[in-house]
């Protein structure tokens, strides 16, 4: 069974270690949380010396597991737990040893499998594996682009928890950031750790607000030309500031067009619900799109603006333009030339 990370984490600060732990899917960030607190803590310094390998699966003879196994059968040098981490894993093609291990673990051992992607579990290791009592295993997946702004906003409540245990103040981020980030780095986890950590670390003393601001003074992110003020700008119908960041963004590498139609389409097929929803309430919209309720007055605006037959039509054309961008009828236009088209016909 899939163990949740909160869970896992939780045993592990409480000193509980399994036997077993699979490590693997598509999202480095939760396994790599595991790995470091395991490498970290489940030995003392000196034993770490004696007792903790750590084994790259390329470097196996013959792509054998064996000789894992044969490690993690062995005793502890110092008396207590012994510790067998093996890296990349999915390089490994024989794992007939850890089917046989399976039967009979070894208690003081630890052995860590990070393995990057999916295991098939349609493998009788892999099935055996995942259903074992005693086998932590943990899959993480890539979140969708519409679940980064979330994720990023529950990181930061975490974060103000440790402060306030630390006897620290909180950290408070503006709303326009967490969808900033989200557009600009995407679903890499670790990398929006990077830039979170980043902008934590480059407030002026005293200053204990994430904005606009600081993102672009620490990130690069334009303050003025991103992918919010681009949609504010629609929703307003400034068309001259919205032609501005088009051609902003034409004309940068940091801003291909098909990844910054994504938060539009999600943007305006959220508007196309709002339009037929019975109650326009801000908390039920905001639970319903799945928002930040500080949002919620830009589809009020944006109703007026676009009406839904309208929207209807703006979602078209936002799913033909990714269509062009991924060469269907479209065999030489250029971004420039597809942005002010796609302009054009959702603000006429």
């Amino acid at each position: 069974m899939t163990t949740k990370f909160d869970d896992i984490m939780r045993a592990l600060r409480a000193g509980t270690y399994a036997p077993i732990y699979v490590l693997c899917g598509d999202e480095p960030y939760y396994a790599d949380q595991v790995y470091d607190f395991i490498a970290a803590n489940a030995l003392d310094e000196m034993a770490r010396e004696f007792d903790q390998q750590i084994l790259y699966a390329r470097d196996l003879q013959g792509a054998d597991i064996a000789p894992v196994i044969g490690a993690a059968r062995g005793f502890a040098m110092m008396g207590g737990r012994k510790v067998i981490i093996v890296r990349e894993a999915q390089a490994i093609k024989k794992w007939e040893a850890l089917n046989a291990y399976l039967d009979n673990l070894m208690p003081q051992t630890v052995l860590v499998i990070c393995y990057n992607g999916k295991p098939d579990k349609r493998q009788g290791v892999w099935k055996r594996a995942a259903d074992h009592p005693q086998v932590v295993w943990m899959q993480s997946d890539k979140l969708r682009d519409y679940e980064v702004e979330r994720w990023i906003n529950s990181y930061i409540v975490d974060f103000n928890k440790a402060q306030v245990n630390n006897g620290k103040e909180k950290v408070t981020i503006d709303p326009k950031v967490a969808p900033l980030l989200a557009d600009y780095i995407g679903t890499d986890l670790s990398a929006i750790v990077g830039a979170l950590q980043k902008l934590m670390d480059g407030r002026p003393e005293g200053v204990n607000t994430i904005d606009a601001a600081l993102v672009e003074r620490n990130i690069g992110i334009s303050k003025d030309y991103n992918i919010m003020e681009l949609q504010a700008a629609l929703i307003r119908g400034d068309i001259a500031k919205v032609n501005r960041i088009a051609q902003y963004f034409a004309g940068s590498k940091d801003h291909p067009m098909i990844r910054e139609m994504a938060p539009l389409f999600t943007f305006f097929s959220n508007l196309l619900m709002y339009h037929y929803m019975p109650v326009k309430s801000p908390a039920v919209v905001a639970k319903e799109l799945g928002i930040n309720p500080y949002f919620v007055k830009d589809y009020e605006m944006a109703a007026k603006r676009y009406p839904a037959a309208k929207t209807f039509l703006i979602v078209g054309y936002l799913r033909e333009m990714d269509a062009r961008l991924k060469g269907i009828n479209n065999p030489s236009a250029k971004d420039a030339d597809l942005w002010k088209e796609l302009i054009f016909k959702m603000m006429h």
